[in-house]
């Protein structure tokens, strides 16, 4: 299976590191033109270097994804330099783990009304683009019960029931939504990699409960979401995707 986005108008909220790097990069080695945004400005530009590399557009804006109207912002000014959005992708996670306030704020504001937010401001050009789609990366933490994380499980959880809603909402205009529930990923400088490299013992825990023995890619991630934003999953609406190596099986 090959994925051709020629011409497609892809925009990546979240895609200066990790995952969303990962994805911004395959839209862009497909064919597609990409826009990402970040927080941070150093991370954003080098990514942006990296896409223009393939030869396709490279839109980049520092965002703080908590903020409502810089996410409207950032979308209008995203779809002006690209000429429009075939694929959204929502990638960010405000990472709150616990389960006090500052957690739950965390996650409200970033992985769920970013989501929102940034699906609200590209509405009007999904719609135009005739065939759209929407990507969310949610988390395997939000199909099963976190007495660790309860904050991130629940907001992760939101993500995935707004994502059949949504599909739902959407259809009669042709815009599938689907979403991506990776398990542990592991890439330099993320929250496993500091985990290990500080002898966390919580590493070799979450390990041994992977059935492949490793923990997942960042591009292993990047192939479903170009899968879910292609041709080939155009009868494919409001699914949540686990893509985890079997982590969920451990229980």
């Amino acid at each position: 299976m090959s994925f051709d986005f020629t011409g497609r108008l892809v925009v990546v909220a979240g895609g200066s590191r990790g995952i969303g790097r990962s994805i911004a990069l395959a839209f862009a080695a497909a064919g597609a033109r990409v826009s990402i945004c970040a927080r941070g400005r150093d991370a954003l530009e080098s990514t942006r270097a990296e896409l223009a590399r393939h030869g396709r557009q490279a839109h980049a804006a520092t965002c703080d994804l908590a903020d409502g109207p810089a996410v409207a912002r950032y979308v209008d000014e995203a779809g002006a330099a690209l000429g429009g959005i075939d694929v959204l992708v929502n990638n960010a996670s405000g990472f709150g783990a616990g389960d006090d306030e500052a957690a739950w704020a965390a996650g409200l504001s970033v992985d769920v009304m970013a989501m929102v937010r940034a699906s609200r401001a590209a509405l009007p050009l999904l719609e135009k683009a005739g065939g759209a789609a929407i990507v969310h990366i949610s988390s395997i933490s939000g199909l099963r019960a976190s007495t660790r994380t309860p904050a991130y499980a629940a907001v992760k959880a939101a993500m995935i029931s707004y994502t059949s809603s949504q599909a739902a909402m959407l259809a009669p205009k042709r815009i599938r939504v689907n979403c991506i529930a990776p398990g542990s990923i592991e890439f330099p400088g993320g929250v496993w990699d500091q985990r290990k490299r500080a002898g966390d013992p919580l590493y070799d825990r979450v390990l041994k409960g992977i059935p492949f023995g490793r923990m997942g890619t960042p591009e292993e991630i990047a192939e479903v979401a170009l899968f879910l934003a292609s041709a080939h999953a155009r009868w494919v609406t409001g699914q949540t995707i686990a893509v985890d190596g079997g982590q969920l099986l451990g229980g």
